[in-house]
Formats: structure tokens, sequence, C-alpha cells
């Protein structure tokens, strides 16, 4: 199961730590959800997500200091589960002294940020969803094309890493060769992203690794993005009848979100960068509502009603 320490959450989301700074790495994070738990400072627990990040907003942290102080003392205690991971104060509000002794006794830490609530809860939700997703590898290159991320497959040698160093030359931009992490952003999105180890790397073959940001500057690679194609390279057959018309689009399905993919022959004379630069500008009209099979399909029909009157 992937889990997040708020060590990490602290140091990427600008997080304050107000008190448990000891125990920012022994405790975990292991959803994306986040608790606003106004209901249990009423005193109802019986549904009480512990395992979530507990945000307090200026709701929560008024109706808090309006409480008695025995009541406090007892609702902060029982908001401090086995696996909470933390408490988190929105806007710099007071903290109630209650809620950092309890705190204390049960070695979970409490941390502020500037934002207002709903900010910080969007900032800390995008970041928990993009570290604790399910991710895939997938073999393949993906590259940024015209602002699209273009996923290129195809059995190895086929001359997927030669391609995408001719699309780089035309000013396009890399983010992973070889490998792919693919995770799902949100139930239409597909995110996918260079391991660590290859960030920046191509793999040429007879020339060996080349630093694709040290040779072309930082213009040419991209850490992430949004995957909206998927271009599959496969070798010549002289038997198999290839699309000529554009209506052989086909779906990949990946975390239960569809992507078109479509299949181009390589053989030798084929510049395949301009190819699929190309395909990558006609993906881009038909989401724009330009189809130009449907247009030539328009075009022959007029002319088929055309010889039909005479």
């Amino acid at each position: 199961m992937n889990k997040v320490s708020v060590k990490e959450l602290v140091d990427e989301c600008d997080l304050v730590v107000f008190s448990g700074g000891i125990d920012l790495e022994s405790r975990f994070i292991v959803t994306s959800d986040i608790s606003r738990p106004g209901l249990e400072m009423t005193g109802y627990f019986d549904y009480y997500p512990s395992e979530r990040i507990q945000l307090l907003g200026m709701t929560e942290i008024s109706f808090a200091h309006r409480m008695k102080k025995n009541e406090r003392e007892r609702i902060m205690d029982k908001m401090c589960g086995q696996n909470t991971p933390c408490f988190l104060v929105s806007r710099f509000l007071p903290i109630p002294v209650e809620l950092e002794e309890a705190g204390k006794r049960h070695h979970i830490p409490i941390l502020r940020s500037k934002l207002p609530t709903t900010r910080l809860s969007s900032r800390i939700t995008d970041f928990l969803q993009t570290k604790l997703s399910e991710r895939r590898s997938v073999h393949g290159v993906l590259m940024d094309i015209y602002g699209l991320g273009v996923l290129i497959t195809g059995d190895s040698g086929v001359g997927k890493s030669e391609t995408a160093l001719d699309l780089i030359k035309r000013g396009h931009r890399l983010i992973a060769d070889d490998r792919v992490e693919i995770y799902r952003q949100d139930e239409q999105t597909l995110v996918g992203e260079a391991p660590e180890i290859l960030s920046h790397l191509l793999e040429i073959r007879g020339v060996g690794i080349i630093d694709v940001m040290n040779l072309f500057g930082a213009g040419s690679v991209r850490q992430n993005t949004n995957i909206s194609l998927i271009v599959n390279l496969e070798n010549w057959s002289a038997a198999k009848q290839y699309d000529r018309l554009g209506s052989g689009e086909q779906a990949y399905e990946m975390f239960d979100v569809s992507l078109p993919k479509i299949n181009i022959p390589v053989k030798v004379g084929r510049n395949m960068a301009i190819i699929i630069e190309a395909a990558a500008m006609n993906f881009r009209a038909k989401t724009m509502g330009y189809d130009a099979t449907q247009k030539f399909e328009d075009n022959l029909n007029r002319l088929i009603q055309k010889n039909s009157v005479k």
C-alpha cells in the first residue's frame, strides 16, 4: 500500500510545524481524503475517519473556543486516533491548548498554514492523489507534442527513441524514454512521468544514453504531462491492411480511463517524427470539432449525388 510520511507533506506543501516535529517521519498518510471534523467537535464519533488528515478551519476553531474546557479536553483527546497522521490548521488560526496537549500525549504532529481552508484542502488533496495513486509502468516514450501528451509504444527496436530524438530536434519535449510511470489523476485523466533514475535521459542504440536537457536545453523536457493519445509503432507488413481514411482509431483502457490509440506502420523512407506530429495535430483538430475523415465522406457523398442527378 502506498503511503506518504507527514514529513513529505510538510516539505512539499510548505506547512509550518507547530508541535510534534520529532514524529513527522513516523506518522504516515494512506488516503488522499481529508476530514473536516465538524460533527466530531459536537461529540459524534460513530463514523470518525481517524486515518485521514484532520483539517481545522475557521468553523472548527471558532466552535472549539466556545466549548467548555473539560468538554474541549475530552473531544480533542478522542480525536487523536492511533492511526491519525496529523492535525492541520489553516489561516494560522490560534490552536486550542487542549489540542496541543492531546497531540503531545498521542505523538500526533500539529501543522499550520497561512492558506485559506478551501485552497489548503485542494492543494493537499492534489499532492496526495499524485503520491498515493496506483501506478503502472509502461514500455514506451512519452512526448509533449504541441501541448498534447503522446505516448509512443511498440516493440523493442522499432525506433521509438530515435523518433523521439527527431521530435525533440523539431521543438517538442521529452517526458520519459523506455519506461513511463502512469497514474490516474482523476476519473478522466492519466498522467505520465519518468522514473527518477531515467529523468531527462534518452537511449539511442549505437550512441548510448544522452542527457536531453544538457544537450538541447531546459525547454526540451517536461516533468510530466496528461496523456491524450497513444501512437503504436509496428513494423510494416505487406499482408496487413492499414487504415487509410482515419477511421481505424482504437481505444486503450488503463485504470478505467479510455485513451484513443492509433497504429502507424514503420518502414524505410517514412519520417515517423513528421507523421506522429501530423497525427497529434489531426487529433487536436478532431477534439476542436474538425474531422478530415468526415469532410472526405461528405465530399464523396456530394459527388455521388451530383453524378446520380446526371
